[in-house]
């Protein structure tokens, strides 16, 4: 039975070497459980056979037995009326369904033995299973958990470091910049003002003192005529 050999041939040390050159521990114990799996299947076909055997058997050692038994009572019947010669034939027949009997129930014992072998391998198959089972979620849980903490370090790394400060420093230099510029732009407007820019401001400022000056005129009028 190779399937139980290689059961037994899968330690944890020989598990623990497939995880630590898998890729993906995950995927390697989810397909470690499916050859698991597969092999339980496979075994529980051979136990299946193992017992068809072993029925068989049993039932081929009974029927020798019920004809050993009643031909014993038919020889004693045969006997009781006087009729020893078949008696005699009876007994022959009976001999030689002694010797089937003899031969069915050994091969009995014997698969019987393999069956019952064969079924605590396969429970100790299934207790296994479900102990890496167990132990796969656990695993997994903590695969899962080491995936988020190694993501969240390469998301951070650089997180405030110099190349980060240096970066904010550049643009806070360039903003100084722009308004620099900005500012030196505006006294440069007010330096380049020409004579006659000068005049038209005070043209501007002229024409609203006129103006403000002839309502003061008029008012004054106003008063002396009344």
């Amino acid at each position: 039975m190779g399937i139980f050999k290689r059961l037994r041939d899968l330690t944890m040390a020989s598990i623990n070497d497939l995880l630590d050159k898998a890729e993906d521990p995950v995927k390697m114990l989810n397909q470690f459980l499916r050859d698991m799996e597969e092999d339980i299947l496979e075994a529980e076909s051979a136990v299946a056979k193992q017992i068809a055997i072993e029925k068989k058997f049993k039932q081929q050692a009974d029927e020798a037995e019920d004809m050993v038994n009643r031909r014993t009572e038919q020889a004693m019947k045969a006997l009781e009326q006087g009729n020893e010669e078949l008696a005699r034939k009876a007994l022959q027949d009976k001999k030689e369904h002694q010797t089937r009997y003899d031969e069915m129930k050994r091969q009995y014992d014997i698969a019987k033995t393999n069956a019952d072998q064969l079924r605590s391998q396969l429970a100790e198959m299934k207790d296994e299973f479900n102990k890496m089972k167990n132990k796969k979620d656990l695993l997994v849980a903590r695969a899962e958990a080491a995936k988020a903490q190694k993501q969240i370090n390469q998301a951070m790394t650089g997180f405030g470091t110099d190349n980060g400060a240096k970066g904010f420093d550049r643009m806070t230099e360039k903003v100084l910049q722009m308004e620099a510029e900005a500012e030196a732009s505006k006294d440069i407007r007010s330096s380049s003002r020409t004579l006659d820019d000068e005049l038209a401001q005070l043209d501007k400022s002229g024409g609203v003192d006129d103006e403000l000056a002839a309502l003061k005129a008029q008012m004054e009028a106003k008063k002396r005529q009344s």
